[in-house]
């Protein structure tokens, strides 16, 4: 995930939902102009999803994003893109 919040607002925002996902600060937003995320006045990023592999490459985007599913749908979306799982990339 990335945030145009500062580092110590996402560690809190982190810490709030005892997560250990790795939650990257863009206070400038040049990683979100980057990816055309950018909203209205560069003040918060559009939510949308990159599927990104091991080489780089942009696999798929989804823009409709529903935060009430978000961790399900990104989980199967994985699956039909064909990434590996946790448990496959041990048994390598």
């Amino acid at each position: 995930m990335v945030s145009l919040d500062e580092p110590e607002k996402n560690k809190a925002f982190a810490d709030s939902l005892e997560t250990t996902q790795i939650l990257l600060s863009d206070p400038s937003g040049d990683v979100a102009d980057a990816y055309g995320v950018a909203g209205l006045g560069g003040f918060f990023a559009k939510r949308w999803t990159f599927y990104i592999d091991r080489e780089g490459v942009i696999r798929a985007i989804d823009k409709d994003i529903r935060v009430e599913s978000a961790g399900q749908d990104i989980a199967k979306r994985l699956g039909e893109l064909g990434f590996p799982t946790v448990r496959e990339e041990g048994a390598r």
